[in-house]
This record gives structure tokens, C-alpha cells and sequence, in this order.
């Protein structure tokens, strides 16, 4: 049996649609997991940061999965270190990185562990997880807050565009 996850991808160092290009290949590689659609890629402005810095490139993919929450995640986790994400970047909120996978909706699981929220508690406020998110699953719900669009007047402020070149590049 496999449940249906969302992963938020995102990167604003090193070349980020080359390294958000290189995750998608990553996931689509995971044990007991296929990737079942993604997203085009989004340019986003960054939220919540003090010192300037470049934009993101961001998209969403979905898996069908067998993995547990926890091993998924310490497989995503392994995937940043391989595109060299500073670990300690865990501790600094908003800060700019190589590579950032995040757990978003775990089929319609709700829980709350040390390091591991289900749904993710601030996707309903980032366009960049909206927008991508809904390209690739235009009816979902996220589990506690409903209908993922219904958020997308929260996030209208958030500069945004889909990007027209190809994630490689």
C-alpha cells in the first residue's frame, strides 16, 4: 500500500534550477516511491529575511510512496547533503540554501514529532508551495485548514511567476 505525498523543492544557491532539476531526479530514484507528477518551476521572492538575497526556484513534486514519514524524510534530508544544504541551516529560518526539501502533506496524515509536522505548518502562507502545490494537485486538501486554493487570497502579496525556461538551465 503507498500513500500520496507532496514535496516542496527549492533552491536559490548554486545554480537552483539545475539543483531543483537534480532533486526531482533524486526523488523519482527513492526506494518504494515513484513520482507521480511535478510541477513547472516558480521564481520566488524569499519571505521573512533580513540580509538581501537572490530569489528562489521553487516547485512541487508528488510520490506515491511506501516509505514511513520518518524514513521519507531522512531520505530527503540525505538528498540535501548530497547538494551540500549546510545542515545547520536547519536553525536559521528563511536562510538561503542549495537545496530545500520539505514534507508537505503525508497522504492525510496529522502529526507532530520532534522535526517532522504533518501537514507542514506554514505551507498555507507561502505562494510558493500554493501555487506549484496546485498545479500538480488543483483539489487537495490540506488536513485541518481544507481546500488548499481557498488560501491562495493569503499569499496574493507574494511575488511569484511560473518560470518558462526548462529546470536544467
Amino acid at each position: 500500500m503507498t500513500d500520496l505525498v507532496y514535496i516542496g523543492v527549492g533552491s536559490n544557491l548554486d545554480h537552483p534550477r539545475r539543483q531543483v532539476a537534480r532533486a526531482l531526479a533524486e526523488l523519482a530514484r527513492l526506494p518504494r516511491s515513484r513520482v507521480v507528477a511535478a510541477s513547472g518551476n516558480y521564481l520566488s521572492a524569499p519571505l521573512g529575511c533580513e540580509e538581501p538575497q537572490p530569489d528562489y526556484v521553487n516547485a512541487v513534486a508528488a510520490l506515491r510512496t511506501a516509505l514511513p514519514p520518518r524514513s521519507l524524510l531522512d531520505r530527503m534530508h540525505a538528498i540535501e547533503r548530497r547538494h551540500h544544504r549546510d545542515q545547520r541551516s536547519r536553525a536559521v529560518r528563511n536562510a538561503p540554501r542549495t537545496l530545500d526539501l520539505d514534507l508537505l502533506l503525508y497522504g492525510r496524515r496529522r502529526t507532530r514529532q520532534p522535526g517532522l509536522t504533518l501537514p507542514h505548518p506554514r505551507m498555507h502562507q507561502r505562494a510558493f508551495v500554493l501555487k506549484p502545490l496546485l498545479e500538480v494537485a488543483p483539489s487537495v486538501r490540506i488536513p485541518g485548514r481544507g481546500v488548499a486554493r481557498r488560501w491562495l487570497h493569503a499569499v496574493r502579496d507574494q511575488r511569484i511567476a511560473r518560470t518558462r525556461r526548462h529546470a536544467s538551465r
